[in-house]
C-alpha cells in the first residue's frame, strides 16, 4: 500500500492548484482541464472549468455487432504489462516503464445519463426523451434536425471507463501494484442551446464518478462528484491490487441496480467487483442551468447507471465524445515528458525537459519527491502532450527495436487482451463480427505547426484536414494495435509492429491502422448541427483476432 500520495493527493492537489477558490465540491473532484483529468473521456470540444482544454489521446480499438447483448454485456481476458528489468533515467536512456506510456487503459461502455449532453434533464426543443436502458431505440445520430433520428434528440449520456492504473510513480495507486477504478464521465451541458449548468456547479464541466474496484464492493469513499473527498482516491485494505503479468477476466454485466464489473485475478485468485448504484453512492449532478448554487442536498442525483444501448455499432456513439464509439478498448498515453527541476511540486518544469518552447511541461514532480514515497526516482510533467514529444511519441514501445534482447531490456511489455465476448439472446457468449481502430489525434493537434484544421462547418475553417496528420507532428513514434496467438488464442496487443509473435500489424504504421479522417456530427445551438474532424477511423469487415476465451500470455 502506498504512502498517502499516489492517486488520492496528487489529484487532490491538481484540483486545488488549478481550480484556486472556488467551490467546495469542485475543490474534492475530478476536474477535467487539469492532469486528474487524465481520467476523463476526451469531449468533442474544449470544456472544464472556464472552458479549459481536456486533452487526452486515446489510440483505440472498436468492437461492432448488430446482435442484441452486444452493447451492454461482456467477458474479456487481459494481462497486465510488466516493467522492463533497466530502471529508466533521468537523461532518458534507461528502461521505459508503463507509468511513462501510459497513465492509464482502459475498456469501455455508452451509459444512460439524464443529466447530461446532450439533453440534459430531457430538455431539447421538441420531444422529451429519456433514456431507456439497454435499449437502441437510444440510437439518434442523425445529422438533419428535420429528421426523427437526429443527433441532437438523443437522451442524455455518459461514457464508462473501466481503468487499470500502472504502478511505480505519482500517476498510480501503489509503487509494485496496479490498481484499477471504475469511471463514468458526463457533461454538463445542452448541446442544444449551449447552455451549461449554472457556475456554482462549473457551468459546462466534465465530471466524474469514481470508485476503486474492491474485494468486497464497498467504494473506498464517495463516488458522486459532489461528495468525493480524499477517501475516494485512497486505495485501503479490501482495495484490489494486481501483480505485473497477472491475467485477469474482466466481467461487464448489467443488473437491477446499475452496471456490475467483476475482476477476477487468475493468477492470484483474488477477486473484486463494483456496482455503478445509487446504493454505492453514484449519482448525477442534477441540471440546474439558471439555479445559483450546488448544494449536495438537492442537486447529488443518486443514480442506478445502466448501459445505454443493446448493441454496438457505427450508430451507438456519446454524442459529446470526441470518439465516436460504444464498445471499445483504448489506451490513455501522451502524459510524461521528463523533468530534472520544479518550480514547486506540482508546478512547471525549470530544467531537464525535452521542449524548450515549455508549452505542455506543467503539473510536473521531481525525483525526490517521487523517491519520498518509495517510488521510481526520477522527474517527470503530466500535462497533456499538445506537442507529441514527450515519452509516449518516441521509439521506447514494446516492438520498436530492432533488437529482440535491447526490447525486453529495455521496454515494457505489451498490455495483451482478447476481443470481448458478449452474452447473446441465447445465454450463449458470441464474438463481435467486426472491429474498427480509432484515434482522436486531430482533436488534440491545435498546437502543431501547422495545426488542425478540424471545423468542417458551424464553425468552418479555412480549408478542413490541412493540418490533421498522422502520425502527429513532433511524434517520432505512435503505437498501434496488433494481434498475436494465432486462430487458437488471438489476443491484441499494443506497441510497435515488431513485438514477438506478432501475427497482424496491419500495415505496421499508425497512418495505415487509423485510416482516414472521419467527419462526424454533434447537436449544436439554434437546432443546427456542427461537423467535425475529431478522429482517423479504419473499419474492418470482420473481426480478425475473434476470441477462442484464452489469451496469448507473454
Amino acid at each position: 500500500m502506498c504512502k498517502p500520495i499516489c492517486l488520492s493527493t496528487v489529484i487532490l492537489l491538481f484540483s486545488l492548484t488549478a481550480l484556486g477558490q472556488t467551490s467546495t465540491f469542485r475543490q474534492k473532484t475530478i476536474s477535467c482541464d487539469d492532469p486528474s483529468g487524465i481520467f476523463c473521456t476526451e469531449a468533442y470540444d474544449y470544456v472544464g472549468y472556464n472552458g479549459a482544454y481536456t486533452g487526452h489521446d486515446e489510440p483505440s480499438v472498436l468492437f461492432y455487432s448488430n446482435a442484441s447483448g452486444s452493447g451492454n454485456t461482456m467477458v474479456y481476458l487481459m494481462q497486465l504489462p510488466k516493467d522492463p528489468p533497466t530502471l529508466p533515467k533521468q537523461d532518458g536512456t534507461g528502461g521505459t516503464f508503463n507509468f511513462q506510456l501510459h497513465p492509464a487503459f482502459w475498456v469501455g461502455m455508452a451509459m444512460c445519463d439524464d443529466q447530461s449532453a446532450p439533453n440534459p434533464g430531457g430538455s431539447y426543443i421538441g420531444p422529451n426523451i429519456p433514456c431507456s436502458p439497454n435499449s437502441d431505440v437510444n440510437i439518434f445520430d442523425g445529422s438533419d434536425p428535420t429528421k426523427a433520428n437526429y443527433i441532437g434528440k438523443h437522451p442524455g449520456a455518459g461514457f464508462m471507463e473501466m481503468q487499470f492504473y500502472p504502478p511505480g510513480w505519482v500517476n498510480g495507486a501503489d509503487p509494485t501494484r496496479w490498481a484499477s477504478a471504475l469511471n463514468i464521465d458526463s457533461l454538463s451541458e445542452n448541446m442544444n442551446t449551449g447552455l451549461g449548468n449554472n457556475a456554482a456547479c462549473g457551468g459546462p464541466v466534465e465530471y466524474v464518478n469514481f470508485a476503486f474496484i474492491t474485494k468486497d464492493g464497498v467504494p473506498t469513499g464517495p463516488p458522486g462528484p459532489l461528495l468525493q473527498n480524499n477517501s475516494t482516491f485512497t486505495p485501503n485494505a479490501d482495495t484490489l491490487f494486481y501483480n505485473p503479468g497477472d491475467v485477469l477476466r474482466v466481467t461487464l454485466q448489467d443488473t437491477g441496480h446499475g452496471l456490475k464489473i467483476t475482476i477476477d485475478d487468475l493468477t492470484s485468485g483474488e477477486s473484486g467487483f463494483m456496482v455503478a448504484s445509487a446504493g454505492n453512492g453514484f449519482a448525477e449532478i442534477l441540471y440546474d442551468p439558471t439555479g445559483h448554487n450546488c448544494n449536495p442536498k438537492s442537486h447529488n442525483l443518486l443514480t442506478d447507471f445502466h448501459p445505454m444501448y443493446a448493441s454496438s455499432s457505427e450508430h451507438t456513439r456519446v454524442p459529446w465524445a470526441a470518439h465516436t464509439y460504444n464498445i471499445a478498448f483504448s489506451d490513455e498515453i501522451g502524459h510524461f515528458e521528463y523533468c530534472s527541476t520544479v518550480s514547486a511540486e506540482g508546478g512547471s518544469c525549470t530544467s531537464g525537459s525535452s521542449d524548450a518552447a515549455g508549452l505542455d511541461e506543467n503539473f510536473c514532480f521531481d525525483a525526490a519527491y517521487a523517491s519520498e514515497f518509495g517510488l521510481i526516482p526520477i522527474g517527470g510533467c503530466l500535462d497533456s502532450d499538445v506537442e507529441f514529444d514527450g515519452v509516449p511519441y518516441q521509439l521506447v514501445w514494446p516492438g520498436t527495436s530492432t533488437s529482440a534482447s535491447q526490447d525486453l531490456r529495455l521496454h515494457a511489455r505489451p498490455v495483451v487482451f482478447t476481443s470481448p465476448r458478449f452474452t447473446a439472446s441465447d445465454g450463449s457468449l458470441q464474438n463481435y463480427s467486426r472491429v474498427a481502430f480509432e484515434a482522436n489525434l486531430p482533436r488534440i493537434e491545435f498546437a502543431t505547426n501547422p495545426p488542425c484544421q478540424r471545423h468542417i462547418s458551424n464553425p468552418a475553417d479555412a480549408s478542413p484536414g490541412a493540418g490533421c496528420v498522422d502520425p502527429p507532428t513532433g511524434a517520432n513514434f505512435y503505437p498501434i494495435f496488433s494481434t498475436t496467438g494465432g486462430s487458437s488464442k488471438c489476443s491484441w496487443q499494443l506497441g510497435g509492429a515488431s513485438i514477438p509473435g506478432t501475427t497482424n500489424a496491419f500495415g505496421g504504421t499508425s497512418t495505415a491502422e487509423y485510416g482516414g479522417l472521419l467527419a462526424s456530427g454533434y447537436p449544436a445551438a439554434n437546432g443546427q448541427p456542427t461537423f467535425r474532424y475529431n478522429n482517423f477511423r479504419n473499419v474492418l469487415n470482420s473481426n480478425p483476432c475473434a476470441s477462442s476465451g484464452t489469451l496469448a500470455a507473454q
